[in-house]
């Protein structure tokens, strides 16, 4: 059994992709060994070759479709032979204490279930996706109305990304992103793995909430950057517009499918936790912002 298996998702990002894997074997390696395993779904711009040629040793899984990123993630995971597993997205870049530093944590500490480490945007700016406080409504109407950005040091107005915490010491966290995920493999297999009711995106969120369920801890550790593209894959973020731009019927489908996320969510954990005036007013406005998000992508 090796150390470390990393898990990647592919679809239609070649460059990044090779970038990302470049990364990791140029990386200092756990001490009994790393796998790295990327699952295509069914990528269009010869990702799959690519992988074949410059990267050999990879363990390649080439889907005939798109199975969505929880679905693809669980394939990865059937082959792994890691006692820890990493989660790492296509369209990151680790820096070389990425792999051993958060491992050797997870080593230490059996109560923690997930660590992620500090993302940085190509600006050198912090992408605080990662690092983020459960989606109740109170946390979603203070994201989406925009009151995080008024009040950045206020629990109460941005527990979204609750930067009212010091980025720059470890500490625990509500919900990490999939963009890099580490957590011992046993973890990942008392939860079931990764709900596959998602398609893409919520089901991180989702994972973690399960995390915390089940009464381990999601452990933010910033003594190492990796560097993060952000959303090259869905074509929905302004971070990657300059270097993917997926077709429009991609981002439509990667439109709906991320209020999807929240709805599957809220009716999964919360349906039963808040009475019928705020959870229809919710549901609401799941569906409205969905329609804008899928008219805004029909437009451009």
């Amino acid at each position: 059994m090796t150390d470390l298996s990393v898990v990647i998702i592919s679809y239609n990002t070649k460059d990044l992709l090779f970038d990302c894997l470049k990364s990791i074997y140029r990386a200092q390696q756990p001490s009994k060994g790393l796998e790295v395993i990327v699952i295509d779904n069914n990528s269009q711009d010869n990702s799959v070759e690519m992988v074949k040629k410059d990267f050999p040793k990879v363990n390649l899984i080439a889907n005939k479709d798109n199975k969505g990123f929880a679905a693809a993630n669980n394939q990865g995971v059937q082959i792994a032979t890691g006692k820890y597993l990493l989660f790492l997205n296509s369209d990151t870049k680790i820096s070389s204490q990425a792999l051993v530093k958060p491992l050797k944590y997870l080593q230490k500490n059996p109560q923690v279930g997930g660590i992620t480490v500090k993302l940085l945007l190509p600006s050198g700016e912090l992408d605080p996706d990662n690092h983020r406080g459960f989606l109740t409504p109170w946390t979603a109407l203070t994201k989406f109305s925009g009151l995080y950005k008024l009040f950045p040091k206020y629990k109460l107005f941005n527990n979204y990304y609750q930067s009212y915490k010091n980025f720059n010491k470890t500490h625990p966290i509500d919900v990490t992103a999939g963009s890099y995920l580490m957590m011992p493999k046993k973890v990942f297999d008392k939860l079931g793995g990764w709900d596959e009711s998602y398609f893409f995106y919520g089901e991180d969120i989702d994972l973690s909430y399960r995390i915390n369920q089940a009464g381990y801890r999601i452990v933010y550790y910033p003594k190492v950057t990796t560097l993060h593209y952000k959303g090259a894959s869905s074509g929905l973020r302004k971070e990657s517009k300059r270097i993917a731009r997926p077709p429009k019927e991609t981002r439509i489908k990667v439109a709906r499918s991320s209020t999807e996320a929240m709805k599957i969510f809220y009716q999964k954990f919360y349906q039963d936790k808040y009475p019928f005036y705020v959870r229809e007013p919710v549901l609401f406005a799941i569906k409205t912002m969905g329609w804008f998000r899928i008219l805004k992508h029909k437009l451009l």
